[in-house]
Parts: C-alpha cells; structure tokens; sequence
C-alpha cells in the first residue's frame, strides 16, 4: 500500500516533494532532499507562473520560454544535429547580435517561442566559449506590445558612449528592427542595453532611434568607426534593392551618410547586410565588404548571399570595378517542344476552374502590366479574369525519355501559384515564378525518372495581388536550359547558407573575421521535417579575401575550434575508386558526424566525388564534374525530399582555375553536408533528410578511371548536451 501511495505521489510535482518531505522524516540525506524540495516547488511555481503569464498576454515571453527550453527532451530526435547548434525546440531563423564579450561568443538568434514556423519574433539566445558547445540562455529580447524583434547587431560600447554603462564597466548594446506586426507593419531601428554579460536586457525608453515610415527597412548591422570617431551602421532599404549607412556618436542619434546599390543581384529583397575590413592573404592591401543577403533569386534558388568588395571611407562604399558583374545571357537548347501554346485552344489539356480562359493568351490581357520573355505568340496566361480568378491547367501524360525538362515561367512567386511535375500522381518538382511579369527558362532534372510517364499540372490558387502564373515553350531536352542572370558574387553556391552575419569585438589578439548563417531556405525552410524544433545554424566560418585572376574574392573555412570535435582518425592513401570502398569496407567507416577530406588529381575526367548518406535507395552526392569544371552537389535522392517539391535538387560551383587538383572538405551532421572546396574558394551548403539507415559512404567515378588522390576522415563528437544558465 505504501509502495503504491509513493507511486501515485511521484507521478506528480507536489507530489515529489511531499516524498522528499517524508524521506527526511525518516532520516534520510537531509541536504539532497532539502534540494529536491526546492527544486519541485520550483518547477511548480515556474509551470504556474508561466500558465497564469499565457493568460495575461505577451509581457512574461522570456519565462516561458525559458520553462520550455529547460525542460525540453533529451536531443534523441531524427535529422537532429550532433554538432549544429539549434534551439531545444520551435522556430529560428537568422543568426542576430554575434558580438564577443569577456570570453563569451553570443548568439542571438530570430525565434519563436510559442511554435516551429516563423511567427512572434524574439531573441532567443546561447552562449558559447568556443562557438562550438554553446549554453542557453533565456529569451534576450521579447516581442511586446504588438511590436516583434527583427534581426540586427550587438556591440560593446567600450567608452560608454551611450551612456548605458554601469560601474565603469561598458554596457552591451543590441541594435534591432522593430516591426509593429498588428498594427501597419512598419519597421523602425531601435536598441537595447545589457550591463550583466547579456544575461539580462532593458529596451530604451527614446526608441524607435532610426524611423523612415517604411515597411522595408531593417537588419541593421553596427560597429564603431575609429577614423571618424563614430558608430556606423549599415541596414537594408530591402524592397529598393539598397543599402544605407547611418552614422552616430552615442547609438541614439543617427544621420543617414549615404546609399549604395541597386547592384549585381536584385531578383529578391536585400536584407541582413554587414560591412567589414580585411586584408587580403599575401599582400599588404585591405579591402571593406559589403554583405547583401538576398531573397529569392540566389545562385541555388530561393534564399542566399551575394557579396561587393571595395573602399569604405567612413560615409560612403566605393566598389572595385570587377565587383560589378555583367549578366548573363540565356541559353536555351533545343529539344522535343511539348507544348509552344500557338494554338486557339489547349487542345488535349485540360482546364478547371476560370484562370485560364479558352485558350492561350496572346500578349497580355485586359488589365495587365506588359507581358514579356514569351516565344512565338502565345503563352499560357491565368490572369484571364484578373488575380481574383482560380483553377488548374493539366497536360496529358507524356514519356520522360530525357534528361531535362525546359520551360519558360513567369508571374507570381507564391506556392498557390505554380507549375506541379506530377509522378504516380504525386508532385516531385514544383515551379513558380518571381512576382513579374517577365518569363524567365528553369529547368528541372528528369534523370532519376527516366522512361518513366508524368503529367504536368499548371495552378492558381491564388487571388489577390500576383495571384497568377504565366508558362511557355515546354521542352524535353538533353541539356538544361538557364535563364538570363543577374551575376553576382555568390558566397555559397547552395540552397542552405542564409542571412550570414560576422561577430563584432573580436579581440585584436585573434584577428579573425568570424560568421556563420541560417542553415535553411524560406521556399521550404518551414517545411522541413524536423520536430519539436526547426532550423540549425551553419559551423561557424572565417571569411578572408583572396587575391584571383578575376579580382579579389571572399574565401570561407571551417574555425581550428572544430578540430576539438574530432575523434575516431581514418586515412586512405589513394588509389583508384574500388581501392577506396575497399578501405571504407575494412575500416567499417560509416556514420551520420563526420569531417571528411578529400583530393581529386586534375588528370581525372567524367563525374568523380563521394556519397554520403548512403543506403540501397538514399544517397547525397558531393562531386566534381571535370568536363564542365564545376564542383557539385545533388540531394534529389537524399532521403525525404517529398516535404516540397523545390528541396531535391542539384547544385554546382565552378572550380577556379584550370588544371588544378581538387580538395573537397566536407562536414556532414544527420541533416546537412557542408562542402568547402579548395581551401574554401568555393562553398556549398545544403540540407538532405536520410532515414535511419542511411549512414553508408561510397566513392565513384563514372568512367572507372578516376583517382583518389587520398582521404582523411574522423567522426564528429556529438555538442547535444546543451546546458541552460
């Protein structure tokens, strides 16, 4: 009976501690207990606190969160990072206020409190001495009064030029965009101050410190400008493709200096920006750079960063001339048209709804800003009673029987608006266009369903403004098709390196510039198969510039901190392909953490790389392709990749220099396969979702020629025992 009654009590809090209550009754190790008590009654009034807050509204966010993160799961989840760093659970995007302070990296970070998709923006925060075992904290910067917490900067005010400082000690000042979410939308500067190591912050009473009256300006970006004596910041006009620099003395009052842009990419919104000095690695120059992130219209599609090198002077950014690119022109090969729209009617495909009218569209329709980029004379066109109209435009089947699907696509950039390939009924690739007018050729790769029989599926679901999509000149070829490009200085040529800021008061005893990114895209990043938490941060990078023969260039490795996660040591000396998957057979390598190096000699020909993630059916593949002199990536067979039809997909950078050999460094953690090729001349990161039993490794080469120059391997010791403060 007394076993049972201490069984029913330990089921339950106040239950634990009328047991702890009872055991020093009897005699037991008084000091355990007397903890015990408190540590339940804690808990208890936490849980209350934070139930009763729920009630009463947004002001107590930092206790629940904090209850949430402290008492979350033991990190056993699948797709969970071992050496990532993500929230204990719910939503975060991009990284926010990196600033180092009396040997603390912190890392603020865009996050959700109450759920895994994007939605009442805070700070979250974490600590870390390294930037690779990090220490939670609670919420920094709660959304309050209808106003939510956008991305932005830290600083240490070290001559308490603020006048927040306390003690003679300097205060940490956080500089972020507000954003009036029920209200008008607006986005406005403002700041906030710590004066006890971050831990806790109060919201200046003056702000907003910067207000244009704008719904597109944030992201603000500060540091402290010796020269001139004075605090600079760089924050995006993310709808006018530009950046601004503002200027202040204390971090309260701010005059706007100058603007830069548009430049080189402008197919999405510019945000997150940073602005920083570097020399470049074998001479006695220095260059400033100015980082753009941009969504969408990046190299992989979707999310991603462009950046400009060149002269800051204090007020204003001077670009060197090859910082500026030319665009590229399209290239379209030819191929078996299925479908050039020329027609009075669809003929054999079928239409629901009243999108898209009896027939093709010939130019624009009634009401509609110009039409262009279409072939012939016309195009398919559902804005045939305006944005307000809905329904579906379906192809017959036809036999996938090469290896690229082209087409022409234009009009809204939404998921309700959208070209469907459909297989067995099923979307396994998906199309929209970018919010104009102007057609633009994407191109799907068909290789995995060759010979097999699809269907295509035109939607619009959409009312309201862009509520349509436009298609043409659908083309079975043997070749992609590419559109004309906006040529940009991409700084990671994968779909998965978003938002990428750098840490400010870096000692000058260490020298570095350091950053990471949002490991996500916003085309699926809310999507992805992850629970009870979304999204992880990118290993933390150094950035240095690098003198080419096409200018100076931004180069990333892997932080020597990570070397202290490395253990289990293999090496292959190199051989042919088979030699190598004899050593990896010997050897019993596989696993789902792990650092791997390799060198690919520049006799090779044909694709030639690695799997990871490898089973009989799932695979991700890290490889060169010496014929085209790129270095590739390609997930389409990663795992789970039916979440949304835009995640598989291939991705390629060129390789700099010819007749060089190739070394592929590569850092692959349950979900994601990190690339830095060639000492980090090139990077590409990218999510894949393996299942379980998806953990093999495999070397290749298509013509069974290729070398393996050799290979160094260690597996990743596992971060997940993350602690709260």
């Amino acid at each position: 009976m007394i076993a049972n009654a201490k069984t029913k009590l330990a089921r339950h809090r106040l239950g634990r501690s009328l047991l702890h209550l009872w055991c020093i009754a009897r005699g037991g190790k008084i000091l355990w207990h007397a903890q015990g008590v408190w540590r339940e009654l804690f808990h208890t009034m936490l849980l209350l606190w934070c139930g009763c807050s729920f009630l009463i509204g947004m002001p107590a966010m930092d206790g629940r969160a904090f209850a949430s993160e402290f008492m979350n799961g033991d990190f056993s989840e699948p797709y969970r990072p071992g050496y990532h760093f993500t929230p204990a659970k719910n939503w975060m995007n991009d990284p926010n206020g990196l600033v180092y302070y009396e040997g603390e990296y912190h890392l603020f970070y865009q996050y959700n409190p109450f759920g895994n998709t994007w939605g009442h923006m805070s700070w979250g925060h974490a600590v870390s001495p390294d930037m690779v075992h990090w220490k939670y904290l609670p919420v920094a910067l709660a959304e309050q009064n209808g106003v939510m917490i956008f991305s932005g900067s830290a600083v240490v005010d070290w001559h308490n030029t603020s006048g927040f400082g306390k003690g003679g000690e300097p205060p940490l000042v956080a500089i972020y965009t507000g954003c009036r979410a029920d209200g008008d939308g607006m986005q406005f500067q403002c700041i906030a101050f710590s004066n006890d190591r971050g831990r806790t912050w109060t919201k200046y009473d003056g702000n907003p410190v910067i207000y244009r009256g704008s719904r597109d300006f944030r992201d603000p970006k500060v540091q402290w400008y010796a020269p001139a004596k004075r605090w600079v910041m760089t924050v995006s006009l993310s709808a006018e493709h530009k950046v601004c620099f503002y200027g202040s003395a204390d971090l309260k009052h701010w005059k706007l200096l100058s603007e830069f842009g548009p430049a080189n990419g402008t197919t999405g919104v510019w945000e997150c920006p940073d602005l920083f000095q570097l020399p470049v690695e074998g001479t006695n120059k220095t260059r400033w750079v100015l980082v753009v992130n941009m969504n969408p219209g990046s190299i992989a599609g979707g999310s991603g960063g462009q950046y400009f090198v060149g002269q800051f002077d204090g007020t204003r950014f001077l670009p060197d001339p090859d910082s500026i690119l030319q665009p590229i022109p399209a290239c379209a090969p030819a191929g078996e048209i299925l479908a050039d729209f020329e027609g009075k009617n669809y003929g054999d495909w079928k239409t629901t709804g009243n999108a898209f009218g009896p027939g093709p569209a010939q130019g624009r329709l009634e009401n509609q800003n110009p039409v262009t980029g279409y072939m012939g004379r016309g195009l398919v066109d559902s804005y045939y009673h305006g944005d307000d109209s809905t329904g579906t435009l379906t192809s017959p089947p036809f036999l996938m029987d090469r290896p690229y699907l082209n087409f022409l696509i234009g009009g809204g950039s939404g998921k309700e608006t959208r070209m469907d390939l459909l297989v067995d009924g099923k979307a396994v690739r998906s199309a929209s266009g970018n919010d104009t007018e102007q057609l633009a050729w994407k191109s799907w790769d068909l290789h995995q369903f060759h010979d097999k029989k699809a269907v295509l599926q035109i939607v619009d679901n959409a009312t309201g403004g862009w509520g349509h999509i436009n298609v043409d000149q659908i083309t079975l070829a043997d070749e992609a098709a590419h559109p004309a490009e906006e040529a940009a200085l991409w700084f990671d040529y994968g779909p998965d390196y978003y938002a990428a800021v750098s840490w400010s008061d870096i000692p000058k005893s260490d020298g570095r510039r350091l950053w990471l990114g949002w490991m996500s895209n916003w085309e699926y990043g809310q999507e992805v198969p992850t629970s009870p938490w979304r999204s992880a941060m990118s290993i933390p990078r150094q950035v240095a510039l690098l003198q080419t023969d096409d200018g100076i260039r931004l180069i990333q490795r892997p932080v020597e901190e990570l070397k202290s996660l490395r253990s289990k040591y293999f090496e292959f000396k190199g051989g042919d392909a088979q030699h190598a998957n004899d050593w990896v057979q010997k050897n019993r390598i596989q696993g789902d953490h792990f650092e791997l190096m390799i060198e690919l000699p520049p006799e090779n020909s044909g694709l030639e790389g690695v799997k990871v993630f490898k089973s009989d059916n799932e695979e991700t593949v890290i490889g060169v392709d010496w014929k085209n002199k790129t270095v590739f990536a390609d997930r389409t067979q990663s795992g789970n990749v039916g979440f949304n039809p835009q995640f598989p997909g291939i991705y390629s950078a060129p390789i700099i220099g010819a007749g060089r050999k190739v070394k592929l460094h590569i850092f692959a953690d349950s979900c994601s396969v990190e690339v830095f090729v060639n000492d980090g001349e090139r990077v590409l990161t990218l999510l894949a979702f393996p299942s379980a039993k998806s953990r093999g490794l495999e070397f290749f080469s298509s013509d069974g020629r290729g070398n393996i120059g050799g290979a160094k391997m260690w597996n990743m010791k596992s971060i997940r025992n993350h602690q709260m403060e």
